[in-house]
């Protein structure tokens, strides 16, 4: 299910994502593309993976087939030329930078101890590293533009020990990308510039929760990726003066848009009290 917010505030506008060939993130993108966005994608998957599905290629051609403008660049946010690379292509295809999505993520929940320190390092680097140099290549295009945002797929901070007990980690690497955007929402800009961060009130079907949180059962307790789309939506469609420096929840921001049923947004036919809350958020331990 995806709910019309309001008629096309982002046609023309043009979106640099990285990531987005699967889940979140795609779903983020061919929401914009039904405004008829032009949307860029850093992504590394060039080629099927057999553990999962999508490549930057297809993602492309959804973003297409929904009515938008697709650019597939083949790269690692880890790669500083390969993101630089990334703002001059979508450049030179679309004219400018008005939206950054900062969707690439990398997820291992094992704590201190268990983690090998490349699974570490490979989190840190794509997460923290990967969101500052997205930003740091971009932000003098996103100047260019008349409203210029930035959009964090990261959580509200929540000092909660839990959340450093559980998978200190994992935690580490997300808050980072959550004190980046709200750092850079704080600083002094030529004109208006929205920084702001958005996550999933319940977990989100995905091949993340799939694969790494809690397999079938976790798929069955979760939402479809569409709300974080539509939420994602409507957080971009608003004037950057009077939206930066926030932690939405994705319910939250829906909420504020008039939506009160989100019954159409379970991935499966679990009732909403029994939906899995989403780490970080009070109510997630048990995810």
């Amino acid at each position: 299910m995806s709910i019309e917010i309001s008629a096309r505030p982002l046609a023309g506008r043009t979106i640099l994502m990285s990531g987005g060939s699967r889940g979140i993130g795609l779903s983020i993108a061919v929401r914009a593309a039904r405004d008829g966005a032009n949307i860029a994608l850093l992504a590394k998957t060039d080629t099927p993976d057999p553990r999962l599905p999508g490549t930057v290629h297809t993602a492309v051609a959804e973003i297409q087939e929904a009515g938008g403008n697709g650019l597939a660049i083949v790269g690692d946010v880890r790669n500083e030329d390969d993101v630089q690379r990334a703002v001059e292509q979508t450049v030179a295809a679309f004219g400018g930078i008005d939206i950054l999505v900062n969707n690439a993520s990398a997820i291992t929940l094992s704590p201190i101890g268990k983690l090998p320190i490349k699974r570490y390092d490979l989190m840190l680097d794509v997460n923290a590293r990967g969101t500052f140099a997205m930003i740091s290549a971009a932000l003098p295009q996103l100047y260019e533009s008349d409203n210029p945002h930035v959009l964090t797929l990261s959580p509200p901070l929540n000092l909660d020990p839990y959340w450093m007990h559980a998978h200190a980690p994992y935690t580490v690497s997300k808050y980072a990308m959550t004190m980046l955007t709200i750092g850079l929402a704080g600083q002094e800009h030529p004109s208006p510039l929205a920084a702001n961060c958005l996550w999933p009130k319940t977990t989100i079907a995905t091949a993340a929760v799939q694969n790494i949180v809690g397999g079938d059962a976790a798929m069955r307790v979760s939402r479809s990726p569409e709300i974080m789309a539509d939420a994602a939506h409507a957080i971009l469609s608003r004037k950057a003066a009077d939206c930066t420096g926030q932690c939405f929840v994705d319910d939250e921001v829906l909420r504020a848009e008039g939506i009160t049923d989100f019954s159409g947004y379970r991935f499966a036919d679990a009732a909403e009290a029994d939906l899995q809350t989403d780490l970080f958020l009070a109510g997630g331990e048990s995810a």
